[in-house]
């Protein structure tokens, strides 16, 4: 188990740094997405382009950001601040919430994980997030975060989700449409933008307190 362990380590690690200058052409999530539809005997389509961050609207980089992880340009991968007010809120609750995962902690778990919410599966995030924060610029984080994440059922990247919600580009995606795509991240397979008018409505007040 522990040279397993290890061996993942080794090649996620690996991966990060070729991802300093290489495109990811799949992700473990995009894997699990396909093999969720296999199982269930339903088809399946993929939709995912990969752009360059210079290419995907401030708008939406912005949005994303608020949405997300308010600090992501303050911390190194984990957001302890945010850490400590989920723990406490879950002790006030008595049971487990909300994730809190900061975007490089997503992105971990895009690249190398599923969606399964598990410890085993934070511990690896956690773990790797700070890693991938000293191999990795920030750019370049945003920039694959923004690219692989999953934004409706079969949708991956900003490119793909601006040309199935709003038949455009990621380059000309508005200040509220890239508000109301950012409201979809916590549930994207059920949520849709059309819907989140209060969600979009409170991210476009987090970028504005920003001046964005």
């Amino acid at each position: 188990m522990a040279g397993l362990a290890l061996g993942f380590y080794v090649l996620a690690i690996a991966g990060l740094v070729a991802l300093r200058w290489l495109d990811p052409p799949t992700t473990t999530v995009q894997v699990e997405r396909r093999m969720e539809a296999w199982l269930r005997g339903e088809p399946y389509r993929k939709h995912y382009q990969f752009v360059p961050l210079a290419a995907i609207s401030p708008h939406l980089r912005h949005a994303v950001v608020s949405a997300e992880d308010g600090r992501f340009y303050e911390h190194h991968g984990i957001d302890w601040k945010e850490v400590q007010q989920v723990i406490d809120q879950d002790v006030e609750q008595g049971r487990l919430g909300r994730g809190g995962s900061t975007i490089t902690q997503q992105l971990i778990k895009n690249l190398f994980l599923t969606t399964h919410r598990n410890l085993l599966r934070k511990g690896v995030e956690f773990t790797l997030a700070p890693v991938a924060e000293r191999l990795l610029p920030k750019p370049r984080i945003l920039e694959l975060y923004l690219n692989l994440v999953e934004w409706g059922p079969g949708v991956f990247g900003a490119q793909a989700a601006a040309r199935a919600w709003y038949g455009t580009t990621a380059a000309r995606l508005t200040r509220e449409q890239s508000a109301r795509l950012a409201a979809l991240l916590p549930a994207p397979l059920r949520r849709k933008p059309a819907r989140m008018d209060r969600y979009a409505g409170e991210i476009l007040r987090r970028m504005s307190q920003r001046g964005w």
